[in-house]
């Protein structure tokens, strides 16, 4: 069985809505990051980067959200949760998975834990790298909202869904207490609310205990 490291609200989100939609049996391990457990040595283990979310399946150990995509696509094809391997339309895929992850989720950090990248105690610092990385998601944001508007489709590739529409969507959440969150662009918000629909999405939410927003007042 497959079983899922993570911790409620984190980069571990996205494989848990995936795993929700393909329906396949799997076992949630709770790696309880306010108490370090994510920096214990069983752990590092698992992942030596000390980062969630870890795939275990079988022999197999596997981090990075997007490889643990990836595979979970590649293991269930039937699913469609992917387009077919040699088509333009997975290397386009490849393209806005590959850009979710090192482009987008890479800044994350600069916004979240802006004080890791300076010297420690320069306050005035962290403030200046944080304030940068709010300003350049915003770019990523809008670049989002325009492909949206590009194809007119319900889901990020247009009319069939992916696993680029889990990613997106827990993206677009960590923007939440931003000056202007995502879900106030005005293809973004409804994207969101069609993403809020969703069972296994619905699912997630009430197992890792998090709050539902509210996309438009």
């Amino acid at each position: 069985m497959i079983h899922l490291h993570y911790y409620p609200g984190n980069a571990s989100m996205t494989p848990h809505m995936v795993l929700r939609e393909l329906g396949v049996p799997f076992e949630l391990k709770l790696v309880d990051r306010a108490a370090g457990a994510h920096k214990t040595p069983a752990y590092l283990k698992l992942n030596p980067n000390g980062l969630i979310p870890v795939l275990v399946d079988g022999d197999l150990v596997l981090y990075e959200t997007a490889a643990i995509l990836l595979y979970l696509v590649d293991t269930h094809p039937a699913a469609g949760l992917a387009p077919a391997v040699g088509t333009p339309e997975r290397a386009m895929f490849y393209k806005w998975l590959i850009w979710l992850s090192s482009t987008v989720q890479a800044m994350v950090p600069h916004y979240f834990y802006s004080d890791r990248m300076v010297a420690p105690g320069h306050a005035a610092g962290a403030a200046e790298v944080k304030a940068q990385a709010e300003a350049k998601l915003g770019t990523f944001y809008d670049q989002i909202d325009a492909h949206l508007a590009s194809h007119g489709g319900p889901w990020f590739a247009g009319e069939r869904f992916s696993v680029l529409d889990p990613y997106t969507l827990m993206l677009c959440r960590w923007s939440r207490n931003m000056h202007r969150p995502a879900r106030t662009l005005p293809h973004i918000g409804p994207y969101l609310e069609r993403m809020l629909a969703r069972p296994a999405v619905q699912k997630v939410f009430e197992v890792e205990q998090l709050q539902v927003p509210v996309v438009r007042a």
